[in-house]
């Protein structure tokens, strides 16, 4: 949604943006270019290896990089001696780079540990969780964050197979999913889509971390900037709307989100579930 994110944020010359998700360094690559010479992008990221990435393909370019959660953004501008900025960007979708990486599991194929984690250096990795936590309770996690019809089903048989044996790898627990859930449930998306997810956002606390910006965030924008967000399912959709409803800080500009348009979807199928809404910092009342 490249040509989407620039039209809403509006980036020139001499402003100062935010990437909170810098992932692949696209959107910051595209931001960085139309505020240079004068102006900086700050992109920040919980993933180790996209830092690294990112220091090699945006190097020349007016970005400085900082390893931290997008809801942490408030210190590290804090500690750039940065006091507004004039929009922010959080993209909250994974980037193909972690979806390609077999060691981290994010792929249902991936033949590496269902580690799901965006830091791999902090918190706990998706597998101990699967072989630790009660039936219940991954029933709660697949119902609340994968919004999983059958997570009862699922849960049950998580914790039969890990009796046998711990379920470690990700394509072992994507085949135990799809054991559990009926061919045509989840129509055109894979099986252990939900599942996956469930498990990503719980690993991550990415719910949590998007509350958290979305409070703290509209204080770092200078009367008139944006902020845009990018997400890929209803849980994190809903939080946005909320949260730019009811801010007397910022004015939705978005009454319903916008898509990705049908040539984008095709080059990017993945890109059929985006959807960005933008608001803007107000004067207070």
């Amino acid at each position: 949604m490249m040509a989407e994110v620039l039209q809403a944020l509006q980036p020139a010359a001499g402003r100062v943006f935010v990437d909170g998700t810098l992932g692949a360094g696209g959107h910051t690559r595209a931001l960085a270019d139309r505020v240079a010479p004068d102006g900086s992008i700050i992109a920040v990221d919980r993933d180790p290896a996209a830092l690294a990435r990112a220091e090699r393909v945006l190097a020349g370019l007016p970005v400085t990089i900082a390893h931290a959660n997008y809801c942490d953004v408030p210190e590290v501008l804090e500690t750039l001696r940065i006091a507004r900025v004039d929009g922010i960007l959080l993209d909250l979708g994974m980037s193909s780079d972690q979806l390609a990486d077999d060691a981290r599991g994010f792929s249902f194929d991936a033949s590496g540990d269902l580690d799901l984690r965006f830091d791999p250096t902090a918190g706990e990795p998706a597998w101990r969780l699967v072989n630790r936590l009660s039936r219940e309770h991954l029933t709660r996690i697949l119902t609340e964050y994968g919004e999983e019809r059958y997570s009862r089903r699922i849960a049950q048989e998580i914790v039969s197979q890990r009796r046998q044996q711990p379920i470690r790898r990700a394509r072992d627990l994507a085949a135990l999913v799809r054991r559990c859930v009926p061919t045509a449930a989840h129509h055109r998306i894979d099986s252990a889509t939900r599942t996956f997810q469930a498990l990503r956002i719980a690993v991550n606390r990415e719910l949590e971390s998007l509350r958290i910006a979305l409070k703290r965030l509209p204080d770092l924008l200078a009367v008139g900037g944006r902020l845009a967000v990018i997400s890929f399912h209803s849980l994190e959709d809903r939080l946005v709307k909320e949260a730019f409803r009811d801010d007397e800080r910022m004015k939705a500009l978005t009454r319903k989100p916008i898509r990705a348009g049908e040539a984008e979807v095709a080059r990017n199928r993945r890109s059929s579930s985006a959807r960005m809404r933008v608001a803007e910092r107000v004067e207070p009342a």
